[in-house]
């Protein structure tokens, strides 16, 4: 499917009917609205036993969808703060609001980040939180540029290129001087006491 402009592919995101990708700080995204993430696990060919994440453009968009003690979010918030935006996933226990579609096999929790990069976050303030992941079949590298997703996730929107250049401009800046690792984000787990690193990437928890 060609590339689209930005109003029609945050319609088709909202719509829960699409799958769409857009640059992060790590790797691409490929998206969908949370309780249609469903359309992720048939596309990558994924076990449900892998959840998603669930990214936004703002801390302030995902605290509903976690539940713990006033303590509990004091300290998750603190790392928030001192991260987000950034390559940090933090896993915590997950409240009624979140989609069990996001976590097939174990919906009590769920994995929550702020990207790094302020296309990906533009667009993420447009649809409000997305289930995500990287843009891959199952247990192949991710995928690195939207000609390759193009190319092998033909049913995935993206957005046109003179969208992604009006963007650029608005934030002053080329995509490839983003900051954009190619890599996953750090995992980091809720222990109830602590964090558990579940994947280490370039953000260390002290």
């Amino acid at each position: 499917m060609p590339p689209i402009p930005l109003n029609q592919f945050v319609t088709a995101a909202r719509s829960g009917e699409a799958l769409i990708s857009f640059p992060t700080d790590t790797v691409p995204a490929l998206a969908a609205r949370p309780d249609a993430a469903g359309l992720i696990y048939a596309a990558k060919q994924r076990s449900e036993t892998k959840p998603l994440i669930l990214m936004a453009a703002e801390a302030t968009d995902l605290w509903d969808y976690v539940q713990g003690s006033e303590a509990e979010f004091a300290v998750w918030q603190t790392v928030a703060a001192r991260h987000w935006p950034g390559a940090l996933t933090l896993v915590l226990p997950a409240s009624p609001r979140l989609p069990k579609a996001m976590n097939p096999t174990d919906p009590t929790t769920i994995g929550i980040r702020v990207p790094n990069h302020p296309i990906a976050r533009h667009i993420l303030a447009l649809t409000q939180p997305l289930a995500t992941t990287s843009v891959n079949r199952s247990g192949e590298p991710p995928l690195l540029t939207m000609a390759e997703i193009n190319a092998q996730f033909p049913e995935v929107l993206t957005l046109h290129p003179d969208e992604l250049a009006a963007l650029e401009r608005k934030y002053g800046t080329q995509l490839n001087q983003l900051t954009s690792s190619g890599l996953p984000s750090t995992v980091a787990k809720w222990t109830g006491t602590g964090w558990q690193i579940l994947r280490q990437g370039e953000v260390r928890l002290e």
